[in-house]
C-alpha cells in the first residue's frame, strides 16, 4: 500500500534502520540522501529548515533548539577564539548575554555598536580579528530599523560578515538577502510559528558553505530541533503571510490610538510617519511595519503596574508575536540583564512598556485599551 499524505507526518524517532553495510555507506557517500539518527537531520526539522531558506531566498538553513541556539550557531559559523564581533547596541538582550557572559569566557570578544553609525564607518570599532557585526532588522524593545543595504556596505568594505536577526520583521516584511547580508536568524518562537507553543530557532546562509558550517555546529553542538517541535512551527508558518499582514494592521490602528493618550509620553512604531525611520521602513518593510511596538509612560512601577492590571486583552507575557497580543516589559525581563548605564543609554526606562499586537479584532483590542487608560 502507497501512503501519500498531504501534510508531512511526525518523525518521533531518534534513529533510522539501514538494510545493510551498502545502505550505510550510501549514508555517508551521498549527504542528505538519507536519516540515520535525528540529531544529524530528521525529516521534519529538515522540512522547517528548508521552508524558512525558500523564505529568505537563502543557499541553505538548520532549525535549532531555540533562538538563542540560532544566535549562538550564526556567530560560531564565523568565531573562533580570539575573534572579535561588532553588535548593534540596540539588541535584544539575550544576545548581549550571550556574548558578555558566555562566549566571552570561549574568547571571543565584543564591542557594542551605536545605532547611529551601524550603516556608516566602522573603523572606530575595529580589532584586527573583527569577524562580523550583528544587528536586527527592526531593534528590540524600541523598534529602531536598521539601513540593512548600508549596514552591509561597512561590513563588507572591512571584509566583516553581516548577521542580522530577522525576527520583529520575518521574510514577509523584509528579506536581509536582498540587501547582501550574509547570515539571516529566526526565533521561530515568534512569529514562524506564531501561536505561542513551540520554543525553536532557525539560522540561513546566503553561501553553500556558510550552510555546510551551520549543519556541522549544529550536529556537533546538538542544536537539533526535536521532531514534534519541528512539525508545529511548519504547522504555524502556512500561515504566516495571513498572520502577518493582520499583525501589521492592528498594531498600526494601536499606534494611531497610543499617540492620542494624553498620558501616553512617546510611541515607538515604524509605522508612524513621525518615526525616524518611518522612510526606511516603508521601503524595506514593503510598507508593511509590524506587529510590536512599545510605548512610554510616566517612569514610575506603579503606573505601569496601574496599566498592567488595568488591561484584559493585553496579559503580562514576557515574549512576543503570537496570535493572541500580549504585553512586556523590557526592564524587567528581556534587558534585565543590562547595566543600569546601558539601560539609560538605550532609552530602557521604567515608564517603557512593549506590545505585541496579535490578530484579535481591533475593536475589541482599542476598546479593551479604552477603558485601561480611563481607569
Amino acid at each position: 500500500m502507497h501512503i501519500h499524505p498531504k501534510i508531512t507526518p511526525i518523525y518521533q524517532t531518534s534513529v533510522f534502520k539501514f538494510e545493510d553495510l551498502n545502505e550505510l555507506e550510501l549514508y555517508f557517500g551521498e549527504p542528505g540522501s538519507r536519516y540515520l539518527y535525528s540529531r544529524n537531520g530528521n525529516p521534519n526539522s529538515d522540512e522547517l529548515a528548508d521552508a524558512v531558506n525558500l523564505l529568505e531566498g537563502g543557499a541553505g538553513a538548520v532549525a535549532t533548539g531555540s533562538g538563542m541556539a540560532a544566535i549562538f550557531a550564526a556567530i560560531m559559523t564565523y568565531c573562533a577564539s580570539g575573534d572579535h564581533v561588532l553588535c548593534a547596541a540596540d539588541i535584544y538582550g539575550g544576545s548581549s548575554a550571550l556574548l558578555n557572559q558566555e562566549l566571552s569566557r570561549l574568547g571571543v570578544g565584543v564591542t557594542y555598536v551605536p545605532f547611529e553609525v551601524l550603516a556608516e564607518d566602522l573603523t572606530p570599532y575595529l580589532e584586527p580579528r573583527t569577524r562580523l557585526l550583528l544587528c536586527e532588522t527592526i531593534s528590540n524593545p524600541l523598534l529602531r530599523v536598521v539601513d540593512l543595504r548600508g549596514a552591509a556596505q561597512a561590513c563588507h568594505t572591512h571584509g566583516l560578515k553581516l548577521v542580522v536577526d530577522n525576527t520583529f520583521a520575518t521574510p514577509v516584511l523584509t528579506r536581509p538577502f536582498d540587501y547582501e547580508a550574509d547570515l539571516v536568524l529566526h526565533s521561530v518562537t515568534k512569529y514562524i510559528s506564531g501561536h505561542s507553543d513551540v520554543t525553536a530557532g532557525v539560522v540561513v546562509a546566503r553561501a553553500a558553505e556558510d550552510a555546510a558550517r551551520l549543519k556541522q555546529i549544529g550536529v556537533l553542538f546538538g542544536l537539533t530541533l526535536s521532531p514534534m517541535e519541528s512539525w508545529l512551527a511548519v504547522r504555524g508558518l502556512k500561515t504566516l503571510r495571513l498572520r502577518v499582514e493582520a499583525h501589521c494592521r492592528n498594531a498600526e490602528a494601536i499606534a494611531k490610538f497610543l499617540k492620542q493618550q494624553p498620558t501616553v509620553q512617546a510611541v515607538h512604531y515604524p509605522g508612524l510617519p513621525d518615526h525616524p525611520q518611518h522612510l526606511l521602513a516603508a521601503n524595506q518593510g514593503r510598507a508593511l511595519f509590524g506587529g510590536m511596538l512599545s510605548f512610554q509612560l510616566e517612569d514610575e512601577a506603579e503606573v505601569v503596574n496601574q496599566f498592567m492590571r488595568a488591561v484584559k486583552r493585553f496579559p503580562f507575557a514576557p515574549s512576543l508575536a503570537g496570535v493572541d497580543s500580549s504585553l512586556s516589559y523590557p526592564l524587567g525581563t528581556s534587558h534585565r540583564s543590562l547595566t543600569q548605564q546601558q539601560q539609560l543609554e538605550l532609552g530602557i526606562r521604567v515608564g517603557l512598556v512593549r506590545l505585541s499586537v496579535g490578530i484579535e479584532p481591533i475593536n475589541e483590542l482599542l476598546a479593551d485599551l479604552e477603558q485601561a487608560f480611563a481607569k
